[in-house]
């Protein structure tokens, strides 16, 4: 069997989604909440757990789960989906506008599973480059839409890599010149404060994204959106019938439950991220950007792929991107506990000075 001659020639021209399988002392590289559930949740979540029937299939399309994220977020049920994290939802919305020729626009750089989601399922992919504060190029984006319609945008607010939050009028511009589905997706939210929620009353092509992997689940996989009703109804037809698994939405009702407590570990985690790019501005030869998520993308005078491997060999896992658009040597680092921030900032002062700065 000749492989190349069955898969996509999109397929075979891109590279799936880069995971260090290393699992070093102190991980800074997934966007993860570095703290694990208290000794007493902890407890009780696993009595919880072990009350589910694994010989039964789980609650299909989670409605009860549904109910209560659209409480949370002020709409109505339905207009509320739950997911197998975001990633499940990118590829239900990409999936759901791939007529051919359809296209997926992203600014960039961006959430690589954007780009990875619209090639595998047939869309044809548009990048248009941020400013230079890493913010929307606006025009250049509705000119693109006045030429070739896309069918789906994708907007990470906070964006990843780069931390930035676009400005909000940029994006309403771009809700209000889309042809087609606009998706925000607030995966950071918790560490920004902000949302459009609001504006879905306003923006019936709106789409607001969230997960509960960056606040304590990432290992439960949960994802939501929200959108008008009649969207969701065909997102819907889309979603395999068991596409969350009844322990992941055991977790997603467990952290309803107890939302505070994960809120208040997400406002420690913005503290710590403070702490940290502060240590990062004293650092000579590192450059870090301001940022409105739970890490901080920098830029650093050396190559990135010998820090990088000097900090894995020192323990410390970070996300090396050496190239992101027209920057050189950028890195990527979560903001973690004060004792893995402290870890990772020495070792990276010794580091550089090995390299002469």
């Amino acid at each position: 069997m000749d492989i190349k001659s069955i898969i996509k020639e999109e397929v075979l021209a891109h590279k799936a989604y880069p995971i260090e399988y290393t699992v070093p002392p102190v991980r800074l590289d997934a966007n993860e909440n570095p703290l694990a559930l208290p000794e007493t949740l902890h407890k009780e979540f696993a009595a919880r757990i072990s009350e589910i029937s694994l010989n039964r299939y789980p609650e299909a399309g989670s409605p009860a789960l549904a109910r209560r994220f659209a409480e949370r977020f002020g709409v109505a049920e339905g207009q509320v989906m739950i997911g197998n994290g975001s990633d499940e939802l990118i590829q239900i919305l990409c999936s759901a506008v791939a007529r051919p020729g359809a296209e997926v626009m992203i600014p960039t750089p961006t959430f690589a599973m954007f780009s990875i989601t619209a090639v595998n399922t047939g869309c044809r992919l548009v990048e248009v480059p941020l400013d230079g504060e890493f913010d929307l190029d606006v025009e250049a984006m509705v000119e693109r839409m006045t030429d070739h319609s896309p069918a789906l945008t994708f907007l990470a607010w906070p964006n990843n890599p780069t931390g930035r939050s676009f400005s909000r009028d940029r994006v309403e511009a771009i809700l209000e010149k889309s042809p087609g589905i606009v998706v925000v997706d607030e995966a950071y939210h918790n560490f920004f404060g902000q949302t459009f929620l609001p504006m879905l009353a306003k923006y019936d092509n709106l789409v607001v994204m969230r997960t509960l992997s960056k606040v304590g689940f990432a290992a439960a996989r949960v994802g939501m959106l929200a959108a008008n009703a009649a969207l969701v109804h065909e997102l819907n037809k889309v979603r395999l019938p068991y596409n969350l698994n009844a322990l992941s939405q055991a977790a997603a009702h467990f952290y309803l439950d107890h939302e505070e407590v994960f809120l208040e570990q997400a406002e420690n985690i913005r503290l710590w991220r403070e702490g940290l790019y502060s240590e990062l501005l004293t650092i000579k030869g590192v450059h870090p950007w301001r940022t409105d998520a739970n890490f901080i993308l920098f830029s650093c005078d050396f190559d990135s792929d010998r820090i990088y491997d000097a900090l894995l060999a020192g323990g410390v896992l970070v996300k090396n991107f050496h190239t992101l658009g027209k920057i050189r040597n950028c890195m990527r680092v979560t903001a973690g506990t004060p004792e893995e921030n402290k870890t990772f900032t020495a070792l990276l002062k010794a580091t550089l000075q090995q390299l002469g700065a």
